[in-house]
């Protein structure tokens, strides 16, 4: 089964719902953890314990275990192996891009079936080009697997690359989502080339003349909770796109933990709401 599928079925059973893997410094601290290896894999398992059942997928962020080394990286390791092992969906957030063998050495590392980080989607960036993504399109393709193409963030920044209008008159979101959705073009239920489109653009989706109805792939929305967007917010954005939305959050539910049962409780309303705002 793709991917697509496999996250629409999930999406349907649980909700719209992914659960941010983020140790920040300040949770942990938060959750009485140390700063460590050990703390994240603490955090992470939790995580995945009060997710269970209740959301659709989780995301564990690279850089929060990268930032360890390779003991962090083994941590990270052992977060994704228990997600998979309790049947959730991992996206690996990593953000990576590159061109030729090092395209593919990311796409071997991330969605090679039995590498030890093998997640379910990884998040992508395109600006070296869409084509740069060719050996991850190719290896998700082939093994069921996901992407996640950054397309319409919501740092003050990206707009300066995101919305420069190329030669042929569309902005670089707008060719990133076009190329998106001919990718899974006679997909069913859905495509399983996603974009990252951030909950607080408002209206750069339309401004940008972007069709997102037609992507027939899911829609990543990170800015939830912390970063100031509302699940009402982000059915404004998206529209008639909105049942392709898997709303992520982090922050503003990870700081219910540790404690797996409150965390859980938290994790259910939230994707309780998504779903009745996406709906």
């Amino acid at each position: 089964m793709t991917f697509g599928a496999r996250l629409a079925e999930a999406m349907n059973r649980l909700g719209p719902l992914c659960v941010g893997i983020d140790p920040h410094v300040s949770l942990l601290n938060a959750w009485g953890l140390d700063d460590s290896p050990q703390g994240l894999v603490a955090f992470g398992e939790t995580v995945v314990a009060a997710s269970t059942g209740t959301a659709a997928a989780v995301k564990p962020n690279a850089a929060f275990f990268e930032r360890h080394g390779s003991r962090g990286v083994a941590a990270l390791e052992r977060v994704v192996a228990s997600a998979r092992e309790a049947g959730l969906l991992v996206i690996m957030d990593a953000k990576r891009g590159d061109i030729g063998s090092t395209m593919e050495g990311y796409a071997q590392a991330f969605l090679r079936p039995g590498a030890p980080l093998e997640s379910d989607a990884l998040t992508v960036s395109p600006y070296l080009g869409f084509g740069s993504l060719a050996p991850a399109i190719d290896m998700a393709a082939e093994h069921g697997k996901g992407l996640f193409v950054l397309a319409l963030t919501s740092n003050p920044e990206g707009a300066s690359v995101q919305h420069a209008v190329g030669a042929d008159g569309q902005s670089v979101a707008a060719a990133v989502t076009r190329a998106a959705a001919e990718l899974n073009r006679g997909a069913s239920p859905m495509g399983s080339v996603g974009l990252v489109v951030g909950a607080t653009v408002g209206s750069a989706v339309s401004d940008q003349g972007i069709d997102l109805d037609g992507l027939n792939g899911p829609i990543l929305a990170p800015g939830v909770g912390a970063q100031g967007a509302s699940v009402t917010e982000v059915a404004q954005t998206f529209g008639n796109a909105s049942s392709l939305v898997l709303v992520s959050q982090s922050r503003g539910l990870l700081k219910e933990g540790p404690i797996e049962q409150k965390l859980r409780g938290a994790i259910q309303a939230a994707s309780g709401a998504a779903q009745d705002a996406l709906r």
